[in-house]
C-alpha cells in the first residue's frame, strides 16, 4: 500500500469521526482512544474506501498496445487517452488503423449523402467504472485522403438487450 497525503487525511478524518462516536458510548479518554485507533482502519477499508471507489470516476491509465486493444476491447478507455495524446493514429493510413485497431465497429452516418461514411470509423471503449454510469465512451477516426486527420471522443447511452 502506499501512504499518499490524501490517504493521511481521510484516515485522519475517520478516526476523529469514530472517536466522537466511541466518546458517545464512553467517556473514558484513554480508552476511547485505544478504541478508536483500533476500529479507524476497518472502518476507512470496508466502509470508506469502497464508497470512494464506487462514486469518483478514476481508472488507471496504460499506454496504449494494440494487442491490449484487440485482446480486452472492455478495457480500451484505460488505453485511448494515451493514444489520443501521443497522436499514434495521426497520418496512418486506413490498413495500419485496421492492423493496429482492428475492423472498425460501426460507421458514422452522413445526413447529406443519406448513408453511411467510410471516413469515419468508429470504436467503443467501454464503460468506465462507476455508479451510475450511464453512457459508454466511443472514439471516432476521422479519414481525408486515405490519412487519419483528428480522433473525436463521445459518449454514447448504453443500451442493453431486451
Amino acid at each position: 500500500m502506499i501512504i499518499t497525503v490524501s490517504l493521511v487525511i481521510f484516515m485522519c478524518i475517520v478516526f476523529v469521526l469514530v472517536f466522537l462516536f466511541v466518546k458517545t458510548i464512553d467517556k473514558r479518554k484513554w480508552l476511547t482512544f485505544l478504541v478508536s485507533l483500533v476500529i479507524t482502519p476497518f472502518v476507512y477499508f470496508y466502509m470508506v474506501y469502497p464508497m470512494i471507489n464506487i462514486f469518483s470516476n478514476y481508472h488507471h491509465q496504460k499506454y496504449f498496445s494494440s494487442e491490449l486493444w484487440i485482446e480486452k476491447p472492455a478495457l480500451r478507455y484505460e488505453l485511448s487517452d494515451d493514444m489520443i495524446a501521443s497522436e499514434t493514429l495521426i497520418g496512418k493510413t486506413k490498413a495500419e488503423v485496421n492492423s493496429l485497431l482492428g475492423t472498425y465497429e460501426w460507421l458514422s452516418w452522413n445526413v447529406a449523402k443519406k448513408d453511411h461514411d467510410n471516413n469515419k470509423w468508429n470504436y467503443s471503449l467501454g464503460i468506465e467504472p462507476g455508479a451510475f454510469n450511464t453512457e459508454k465512451e466511443c472514439i471516432e477516426i476521422v479519414f481525408k485522403n486515405d490519412k487519419v486527420i483528428a480522433i473525436n471522443t463521445f459518449k454514447d447511452l448504453i443500451k442493453f438487450d431486451d
